[in-house]
């Protein structure tokens, strides 16, 4: 069985939103690379990101702006016999987004990024009040590059 790169924005989009969490990885100013589990939103091409203002990654992310996000969903164990260990190999979809973080402070858009996030999780709408809003760290994607894949379906 061979993998099937997708090219189809659509296709991408949809395993995008299947997925719960998004692996963020970076590079650091030693040149090593950092990878961390997110929360996000996802609409019309940009990933939207939050967190505290302070940290490893944020120090990260403002030297070196550059990331690849990893989605990934639909995983399941296959086979071709139950006795050969080597004819396992795992069901998948994927997408690997490449792009530049963008920090913004604006209250308004600082709003309507949570509101991105939350209705990635949630069917419910949301009030924020503005100190949490101003504490908040928040930052997006615009994706210049997919790379996306199936595997076994």
């Amino acid at each position: 069985m061979h993998s099937r790169f997708i090219t189809d924005q659509k296709e991408i989009d949809e395993i995008i939103n299947k997925c719960q969490v998004c692996y963020v990885s970076m590079v650091d100013e030693n040149n090593l690379p950092y990878v961390l589990p997110f929360n996000f939103g996802y609409r019309k091409g940009v990933i939207f990101l939050h967190s505290s203002q302070k940290g490893h990654k944020i120090d990260i992310l403002k030297n070196n702006p550059s990331v690849c996000i990893a989605f990934s969903t639909d995983h399941q164990l296959r086979y071709q016999s139950e006795q050969m260990a080597c004819s396992y190999s795992m069901k998948y979809r994927s997408v690997l987004a490449f792009g530049k973080v963008e920090f913004f402070d604006d209250l308004e858009q600082k709003a309507e990024s949570f509101n991105t996030v939350m209705a990635h999780y949630t069917d419910r709408e949301f009030t924020y009040g503005t100190p949490a809003l101003r504490e908040v760290c928040t930052y997006k994607v615009k994706v210049e590059k997919f790379t996306a894949k199936i595997y076994g379906y």
